[in-house]
């Protein structure tokens, strides 16, 4: 997954609350499960500690920033300074999880989350089209007239799809229509725009479109986009692994060594479970134990869960993170491809 999305995550100050909680609900209205367990996790959230602010922020996130139409999961992570993520999950975690650390937990977004937060729908018809904008988890829908009033003339689907395009950086841009309306809408597009969109095979029920059935269509190809993602890295890993090109390596140590000197262009993130790793206090060098931290940084070295300090390391390096399953199983839970081979000498940044 593309780290961007998570540069905000490291110039915030600890501790953090990461809460992952399943939320199916279409109406924008609380509903009574949802109370039910905004109550549940607030009481994990006190057991384990959580300043007052820092709860007030997650309740606000998880009853009053309602995102549109529930996919099945959210995630929410804050600071005493407010709500740094919320998002939608894919599928739900397998129960709520609830964790107050000095450092963000963010694997279940990486395994669950949208690998594209902002996206392009259009719904395209014989007089023109519908289209909404989710972008930063918010949507904005507008109808668009192919045609003129009077008076006034109304740009056409094509060149305001084509404005929308241009001023937000959409990961992905979805169709629905009619043969004939889609064929003729992807004609006049740009072909940059056109060769972008995904035809979504959505079904024109009784006049009108289920917006439900759209969603999940939506759902399904992120999810094979993300299951795409990992087969991807599962093969590199695995080959580099096999020609042992140096390009790739695993277990805890390894990857810790390589995260420290920015050797690391892809972390793979599998079981840890409750390994922890050591850092230093400026979270820039880590290392499986305090032996393998340089003698200066020892002093100050604070342990941490693994799980939670290897992805954001690799973030702040610029490497991508990816979430994998019974595909591969590196040692320790942990892999990483390279950018380059690492060398015996090379100096610790």
């Amino acid at each position: 997954m593309d780290s961007d999305r998570f540069r905000e995550l490291l110039g915030a100050p600890g501790p953090f609350a990461s809460v992952y909680f399943e939320d199916s609900d279409d109406d924008d209205d609380p509903s009574p499960q949802l109370e039910l367990t905004w109550l549940a996790l607030r009481r994990e959230l006190e057991q384990q500690g959580a300043d007052e602010s820092i709860t007030a922020a997650i309740e606000h996130a998880v009853m009053e920033l309602r995102l549109p139409i529930g996919r099945g999961g959210r995630a929410v992570v804050a600071t005493a300074g407010g709500v740094v993520l919320n998002e939608h999950l894919l599928r739900p975690t397998s129960g709520p999880i609830v964790r107050v650390s000095e450092l963000p937990y963010i694997v279940p977004i990486l395994e669950f989350g949208v690998v594209h937060s902002d996206y392009l729908l259009v719904v395209a018809d014989r007089t023109g089209a519908f289209i909404t904008s989710h972008v930063d988890a918010t949507r904005f829908s507008e109808a668009v007239d192919s045609g003129a009033l009077p008076g006034q003339r109304l740009p056409t689907v094509a060149n305001r799809i084509g404005e929308l395009v241009h001023d937000t950086s959409f990961g992905e841009l979805f169709l629905v229509g009619d043969q004939e309306s889609r064929s003729n809408l992807l004609a006049a597009l740009p072909e940059p725009i056109r060769k972008r969109m995904t035809t979504l095979p959505i079904a024109d029920r009784r006049g009108g479109y289920d917006f439900e059935e759209i969603q999940r269509a939506i759902d399904t190809t992120l999810l094979w986009q993300r299951q795409g993602t990992m087969d991807t890295t599962a093969a590199r890993f695995t080959d580099e692994m096999g020609r042992q090109s140096g390009l790739a390596t695993e277990g805890l140590g390894a990857v810790c060594t390589a995260l420290s000197q920015g050797l690391v262009d892809t972390l793979i993130i599998g079981d840890i479970d409750d390994a922890t790793v050591v850092a230093d206090e400026s979270m820039t060098t880590v290392a499986a134990t305090a032996a393998g931290l340089p003698r200066q940084s020892a002093a100050t070295a604070k342990t941490v869960r693994a799980d939670e300090a290897l992805p954001l390391l690799a973030i702040s390096a610029g490497a991508s993170v990816v979430r994998t399953d019974e595909r591969i199983s590196p040692a320790d839970g942990v892999g990483a491809i390279l950018r380059c081979a690492p060398t015996p000498d090379r100096p610790r940044r």
